[in-house]
């Protein structure tokens, strides 16, 4: 389930940073691009939804505490509600530039 996530996020990555650049102005300063931030962010996302995971399974077998348990699954739902609410974003932004008259 999780590993689903990671081809899904590194194409979208991909293609973002395969785009065309667009020149930025003089006084922005230098650092990653938005394709590696958000390859970066896909990345974390994904380690976040695996340590969860982990971290329920060894709550089954009764190495941790339920307390360990039920923060790390918060945590990953947290991160999962984010990814898909910037998913949604991106979606919303896409369609209203397609929809724009040119």
């Amino acid at each position: 389930m999780i590993g689903a996530l990671l081809p899904v996020a590194m194409d979208v990555a991909r293609g973002l940073a395969s785009s065309s650049p667009v020149t930025a102005p003089a006084s922005a300063t230098a650092g990653a691009d938005f394709g590696q931030a958000l390859a970066a962010a896909a990345g974390d996302a994904v380690k976040t939804l695996r340590s969860a995971e982990s971290v329920s399974m060894s709550g089954i077998q009764g190495k941790v505490s339920v307390q360990q348990v039920t923060e790390s699954v918060m945590q990953a739902e947290r991160t999962l509600q984010s990814a898909v609410a910037i998913r949604d974003k991106a979606v919303a932004a896409y369609q209203q530039i397609s929809q724009m008259q040119i």
